[in-house]
């Protein structure tokens, strides 16, 4: 496959992850850009493994990480999923609470264990398949859907032992 045609078949996928990610088009732009410069650099590296996708959205990822530790940024990776679950069309009191519990959600994400929180945010933010999560760990897709769920009933046990306390 032509590096042209591999750019343009997976430059909106890496986009909107890396953009998901930050929270931020500049940046992700940016961060776009820098991918698939390096991967053009090292397509010789790829041997095929996993899905193209995989391996260009977890170069996507270490370009992202790497730019924030340089820039010293202390940016939460999954600030864009409290602007996008916040519909404009709601009242305002409905507004708040899902902005409250997407801020709960974003704290939780960054207590979890590993793989589990890796797993969620590839699978949410990535919208990876499971099939693909599971090559990214060498690994099978039940193994990541097994994952995935037991980091949502993390997600939701934790959630809902908030809830209980401000109900104390």
């Amino acid at each position: 496959m032509e590096f042209e045609q591999i750019y343009n078949t997976y430059f909106k996928s890496v986009y909107r992850y890396i953009r998901k990610l930050s929270g931020d088009e500049h940046i992700a732009e940016e961060i776009t850009s820098e991918t698939f410069l390096k991967a053009m650099k090292s397509i010789g590296d790829f041997r095929g493994e996993c899905d193209m996708r995989v391996w260009i959205c977890q170069i996507a990822k270490n370009t992202y990480y790497s730019y924030l530790k340089k820039s010293n940024r202390i940016t939460s990776v999954d600030e864009t999923e409290l602007q996008s679950i916040v519909d404009p069309n709601a009242l305002i009191e409905e507004q708040i609470g899902i902005q409250d519990e997407a801020q709960q959600i974003r704290k939780i994400l960054h207590t979890m264990p590993d793989p589990y929180k890796e797993v969620f945010m590839w699978r949410v933010f990535g919208e990876l398949s499971f099939k693909e999560i599971g090559n990214l760990f060498s690994k099978t897709d039940n193994w990541a859907c097994v994952t995935y769920h037991r980091a949502r009933n993390m997600i939701q046990s934790r959630l809902e032992e908030i809830s209980n306390e401000k109900r104390v």
